[in-house]
């Protein structure tokens, strides 16, 4: 027990002495000092310490030695201490300041990693997905044989992934809402939207692992979408509706759908047979 107490009181010491420390160096005038503190903390992973100091310096540092060097620190701190959009804006400054610099490449490329680390599940708005996919097509554009080249390339998948989910989960949303008409303000409906929706993730992303998944809900929509037709509309509908279900048999023959698209086959023959 004594020497718990007597560990904590060492810690409280040691860490009013580094606060005590910390604070006459943010204070003084002497640029040099600080600059060689800051490298220290930022060495040390104490970026909390590290960016207020780097702050100070990088603008009485600018066109000295170590300008390059300070920004790109504040920028790797800010990244450290996960503070994401300042870190993608400092290493733009960075880049957009220096483009030949020699921290140039990674400045290009941790634009895209600190808005990759700051994007959003697929659930919600995808504009700083986006945003980073920009970054790291930049980056590859600019440094085609970057060293972080493979990184980057894999960071665009899964950003593309997000992005392919965000819209299964609207497509899937317009099927869900099936018949209720209280979202569809310009005359269209839900199963429409699901429809266009999928085929747009199809045509845009014919790779995705979630293909299947979408082609289901083509399927499934367009079969909805043939038995709450009005009879102008209805034959075309099924004919429609039943060629889906033969095409997703084809592509997908061993599909766990396989027996409702057939199922819908054989309802779309009740009308289409004639």
């Amino acid at each position: 027990m004594k020497k718990r107490i007597l560990i904590g009181i060492c810690a409280a010491l040691l860490l009013t002495s580094c606060a005590h420390e910390y604070n006459q160096v943010y204070k003084t005038t002497n640029n040099d000092y600080k600059y060689e503190f800051a490298k220290e903390c930022f060495a040390k992973g104490k970026y909390s310490f590290a960016v207020p100091l780097l702050q100070s310096l990088v603008t009485v540092e600018k066109g000295t030695d170590n300008a390059q060097e300070c920004l790109y620190m504040l920028a790797m701190a800010e990244y450290g201490l996960k503070d994401y959009q300042a870190a993608s804006e400092t290493f733009k400054k960075y880049y957009q300041t220096y483009p030949r610099g020699q921290y140039a490449e990674m400045a290009s490329f941790y634009i895209g990693q600190s808005l990759f680390e700051g994007t959003p599940e697929p659930r919600l708005d995808q504009t700083p997905t986006i945003a980073a996919i920009a970054a790291f097509q930049d980056y590859l554009d600019i440094f085609p044989n970057g060293k972080m080249k493979g990184t980057a390339q894999q960071r665009l998948f899964d950003l593309q992934d997000k992005l392919i989910r965000k819209e299964y989960i609207n497509a899937r949303l317009y099927y869900n809402l099936g018949s209720y008409f209280g979202n569809c303000t310009s005359g269209g409906n839900n199963y429409e939207a699901c429809i266009i929706t999928a085929q747009n993730a199809l045509n845009d992303y014919p790779y995705s692992n979630l293909r299947e998944d979408f082609a289901i809900l083509v399927m499934k929509s367009k079969f909805e979408l043939a038995q709450m037709s009005v009879d102008a509309k209805k034959l075309q509908r099924f004919q429609d509706a039943e060629d889906e279900c033969y095409g997703f048999i084809n592509e997908y023959p061993e599909s766990k759908e396989r027996k409702t698209a057939e199922e819908y086959i054989k309802k779309c023959k009740e009308i289409t047979k004639d």
